[in-house]
């Protein structure tokens, strides 16, 4: 079974943060965590107005009552967990809240981080850099992102959890953590592996205009890798797990991230669970992940293990 003893909250005070921790303090409750809610303030603001120019002051510190206010209104969004006897402890940090969520993160040290996002509309999602992309791929801890109350279509506690496995060690253990989750709400169990060809699919490219050879050739091996896939998949289910879920597994091809989504929005799913790695930092800026792609445009929370 999973265990989770300290759950760090990031939160901006908005109502996207909100829904975070909410989500935040009922996982908590689940695993009898403590949860820290962490709210930063960036060190760099406006110059005063007036001055003419679009200089920049950095604030060397936060007088004593604006932190406590602060901390007043990040620990509010966890009234329904305090009450429900869930332990909390607020922290306003000065820093970047990139900065901040990675620092508290390891001097915990954190099991899971659990964070709002805002979406993927319009020019947010195409911007570089920005705090739940850092956190992803600096975060030593799983990660788990919440998308907007309005978007989401997921509930607790969970009544399907779908986890993609591209067989690395980081999509390894997250079928444990889905397993966990999955047997922790009494839910169903869906494992997914994406091919993906140098073509986009769906659909396949037209077999006659390959020749005749080599179509016959490309078909035995996309039926080896299904068959293959699928295979593995099956031997990722212990059978113990048949008595407490109803396991079943997906190969589909295509783009991973498309295909993924896809499968989600079919399942109805309440949580992805998805394995990061292998991408450098400029790929990650450039091009986006799998990952990255799935966080920002998926209806139901996102679970982002790393090894």
């Amino acid at each position: 079974m999973l265990t989770l003893k300290r759950i760090l909250c990031p939160v901006d005070l908005s109502e996207v943060s909100a829904h975070g921790a909410e989500w935040a303090g009922t996982i908590a409750g689940w695993y009898g965590a403590t949860v820290t809610a962490v709210h930063a303030v960036d060190p760099i603001v406006p110059a005063l107005q007036g001055s003419g120019r679009a200089t920049q002051r950095r604030k060397d510190d936060l007088a004593d009552d604006v932190r406590r206010r602060l901390e007043g209104e990040a620990r509010a969004m966890f009234d329904a967990a305090v009450k429900a006897g869930t332990e909390v402890h607020a922290v306003v940090d000065l820093a970047s809240p990139s900065a901040a969520i990675l620092k508290h993160a390891e001097s915990l040290p954190a099991d899971l981080i659990v964070m709002g996002t805002h979406g993927a509309s319009g020019f947010e999602r195409l911007v570089l850099g920005s705090v739940t992309e850092k956190v992803l791929r600096k975060a030593r801890c799983p990660v788990l992102t919440v998308p907007p109350k309005a978007e989401a279509t997921s509930r607790l506690p969970f009544s399907h959890v779908l986890c993609a496995v591209d067989f690395s060690d980081s999509s390894l253990r997250g079928v444990d953590y889905a397993m966990s989750l999955a047997k922790e709400s009494d839910a169903r169990l869906t494992l997914v592996h994406i091919v993906e060809w140098p073509w986009p699919e769906p659909p396949p490219p037209p077999m006659d205009e390959v020749p005749p050879v080599l179509a016959m050739q490309l078909g035995d091996f996309r039926r080896h890798r299904e068959q293959e896939a699928a295979a593995r998949l099956l031997t990722l289910i212990p059978e113990e797990a048949r008595d407490w879920c109803q396991p079943t597994i997906e190969v589909r091809h295509g783009k991973a991230y498309v295909e993924v989504l896809r499968v989600a929005a079919e399942a109805q799913a309440d949580l992805i669970v998805i394995g990061m790695h292998g991408r450098n930092p400029i790929d990650l800026a450039m091009f986006g992940s799998t990952v990255n792609q799935v966080v920002r445009r998926a209806r139901c929370p996102v679970l982002t293990i790393r090894t």
